[in-house]
This record gives C-alpha cells, structure tokens and sequence, in this order.
C-alpha cells in the first residue's frame, strides 16, 4: 500500500475510534438528577407512555407560587425541567380544609385547624377508596409517635397536615396504612410505593417552623428517594408537590410541580386547584370523584398524563 493509502487507513482507525469513545461516554452520562440510569430510545419512549398507577404527594407548608420558586431552587428547577402550574390555587385558610380538600374532595366546613376528636369527618377519602378498590394507600408522615396519630406529638408532627386520621369511617385502614416516614426509601426501592399516596414532612422540613431553604435541602434528599427505584423508572410513578397555603398576600396561589418520566418542561397556565389534585388521585386509581373532584379541571389533561390500567 502506498504511504498516502496507510496514512488514510490510520486516520480512519483513529477517526472510528474516537467517535467510538465519544459515543460511549455520551451513553455514560446521565442527566442532572435524573433519577434513573441510561435508557434506550425505545425504553425511553415507552416509559413515557407508560400509565400512571401510582401516585405520591408531598406536601410544603404555607409558601406561595412567587415565594417557593425563589426560595427553593433545586425544587423549581425540578418543576422547570418536569412540569408545574401558574395559576394553582389552594382552598382557603388555614392548613386544615386544604389538606381535607386534597384527601377528600371538599373542606366538609371545617374553618380552622382542631385535631380529628373536634372533626370528626364521616365517608371516604381517596386512600380509603383505593382500598376498597383493592389498590393501594400510604401516607407516609415524618416524625409522627405511631401510626395513624390523631394527636400532635413525636418529632415536629402536626396532626392537622395528616388528613387521612380525620376520616372516622377509615381509621381501621388508617391503623395500618398512615405510618412514619421510616418505610420509605425501602418501599421505593422495592418498587412497593402505594397507588395512592402523601408525605408529610415534620413542621421544620416543610417549611412551617423552618426557613424554605431547609425545606428545599429536604425536597431533594426525599425527591431524590421517590425517584430511586422501578416504580419511577417504569413510569409507573407521578409525584406532586404542592403547599397546603399560601402566606395569605398572594390570593392563595402556590407552586405545584408535576413528575413524571413523559412530562418535560411543562408549564400548565390554566386554573387549577386542590380539587384537581383530588381528582388526579381518582382518575389514577380509576374511581369515582369524590365530590368537588368531579367538576374540577383535570391535571391529567392538563399535564399530558396517561393514568390509570
């Protein structure tokens, strides 16, 4: 072979293997904070599509929209590479009706923030229908002493923000089913998180007793173990996060992110509200809206989610 003919042949070689190299360390590198290792085209794509089957919401305390998206960055820059709503609003004052509203579908009149023995509330919340749908309901609350306490207690536990203890027909489901926060990360990495599930952070992480920069640290680490196992990865999984309140200056309007592996930059501009949020818990488990839900805008539709199966 002439001299010219090798010199090419090497530049080839040379070439092929650097595209080689650059084409393995593009496969090797994972987005920030994805949550899930490399993926196919094909798996990509169908993770997308994937229905939603389980969902998990995680709640932040007495924040608004402008207030959270300047006070926690690492969470908006979740809700900017994800999804999240402009014109979110919550219920009323205080935390109480607002956590009812979410679990059940209306406030049931209750204007303040008494524990379960002065609200006693009678029919079904959206766990206790995923029960009796024959799916599955956890709220996962941090700090609280036992399960399904109805009282304030333990590390920082407010029972005001655990609204499944409020519902009397269900407190057998309740017993087992509202539980500390310890079971988490195991449920998530065996792929066992509920079809309809909450986390409820302890009066410092979300953001009531502490400053939002706590609040956000602690978003992260939790975000980051909901996003660990199959659940996710399948997208089998969508998380919400959203505030009970606002601080009461800003018409009640707060940030509420939406996650899940098929919605990218998302920004949803239409009204939506806690009932939404009610009803994106019946339309994954595939049951009746409860109440308010059932006139509510969907986030389904709203977010481009496929739910339920």
């Amino acid at each position: 072979m002439a001299s010219g003919g090798r010199r090419r042949a090497r530049w080839t070689t040379l070439a092929a293997g650097v595209l080689a190299l650059a084409l393995a360390t593009a496969g090797c590198a994972t987005a920030d904070d994805a949550g899930s290792s490399r993926l196919t085209a094909a798996t990509r794509s169908a993770r997308a599509t994937s229905p939603v089957t389980k969902l998990v919401v995680v709640m932040v305390e007495n924040h608004s929209l402008a207030q959270m998206r300047s006070g926690m960055p690492w969470t908006f820059r979740q809700a900017k590479r994800f999804g999240y709503a402009t014109d979110y609003h919550a219920i009323r004052h205080p935390s109480l009706p607002n956590y009812l509203a979410i679990a059940g579908g209306s406030t049931f009149g209750v204007t303040d923030d008494q524990p379960p023995a002065d609200h006693p509330v009678s029919g079904r919340s959206v766990f206790g229908q995923a029960l009796a749908a024959g799916r599955t309901a956890t709220v996962y609350a941090e700090g609280m002493p036992g399960r399904c306490s109805p009282v304030d207690g333990g590390h920082r536990y407010a029972v005001r923000h655990n609204p499944w203890t409020y519902f009397v027909d269900e407190r057998r489901g309740c017993r087992h089913h509202d539980r500390p926060m310890s079971s988490l990360a195991a449920d998530a990495a065996a792929g066992d998180l509920p079809n309809a599930g909450m986390v409820v952070p302890n009066t410092c992480h979300d953001a009531h007793d502490c400053g939002l920069a706590v609040a956000d640290r602690w978003m992260k680490h939790t975000l980051r173990t909901l996003r660990s196992g199959p659940d996710w990865s399948q997208g089998r999984l969508a998380i919400v996060v959203t505030a009970d309140e606002d601080d009461r200056h800003s018409g009640n309007r707060v940030l509420t992110v939406v996650l899940h592996p098929g919605v990218r930059h998302v920004v949803v501009k239409d009204r939506l509200t806690h009932y939404s949020l009610t009803r994106l818990y019946d339309e994954v488990l595939g049951t009746p809206y409860l109440r308010k839900a059932r006139h509510a805008p969907s986030m389904a539709t709203a977010f481009g989610l496929t739910v339920g199966g």
